[in-house]
């Protein structure tokens, strides 16, 4: 445990992780400060220092982890002519539903105010299911110049699948849930093939 008066590095990325480890052991329900902190290793009152609250922090935590997803599709178009056009899909679509993100979603969407946080951010421009789609959609047009993908492949409507199907899948899959990363992969294989 950080001693009182001691500097933690990287709180936020800390404390984002120490909840993704407790929802994904324990389930949303056992999602508290107490638990993110004790986790986490330090001050039971360091969240509450870098957050306004609860909510706050999972409605935080969710724009995190849906930020990071857009920055790591936006990488896709670089990766035209690269790997496998499946196997690039298979890995952005893939990471909003590891780590708990299932499990994040449900926990964000169950609490009015960090729900409310949310979609207020993605009105605002926050990065979110739209980047990423429009992020996919950009990658199979550059994949169907290049002939990896068939001309017939509607890009928009296909990454709009993808992300409607990644959604879908967040809100309805849990901890005991089956694994959706199947059901993803059979997805891109329809769309692209």
């Amino acid at each position: 445990m950080s001693p009182r008066g001691v500097a933690t590095p990287d709180v936020r990325e800390r404390l984002f992780a120490a909840a993704e480890r407790v929802v994904e052991r324990d389930g949303p329900g056992a999602l508290t400060s107490r638990a993110v902190t004790t986790e986490a290793g330090c001050a039971k009152g360091l969240l509450h220092t870098h957050f306004a609250g609860l909510d706050e922090f999972v409605a935080e935590l969710a724009l995190d982890r849906f930020a990071r997803t857009a920055e790591r599709a936006g990488t896709l178009t670089g990766l035209a002519g690269q790997g496998t056009v499946n196997g690039n899909l298979d890995a952005v679509i893939l990471t909003l539903l590891d780590s708990g993100g299932p499990a994040l979603s449900g926990l964000a969407m169950t609490r009015p105010a960090a729900a409310l946080r949310v979609r207020e951010a993605f009105q605002s421009g926050a990065p979110g299911f739209a980047a990423i789609e429009e992020a996919i959609a950009d990658y199979l047009r550059a994949e169907r110049e290049l002939g990896r993908v068939p001309s017939r492949v509607d890009a928009g409507a296909a990454a709009l699948a993808l992300v409607g199907t990644c959604h879908h899948l967040l809100m309805t899959s849990w901890p005991g849930t089956p694994d959706p990363r199947p059901a993803v992969e059979r997805l891109v294989t329809a769309l692209v093939s």
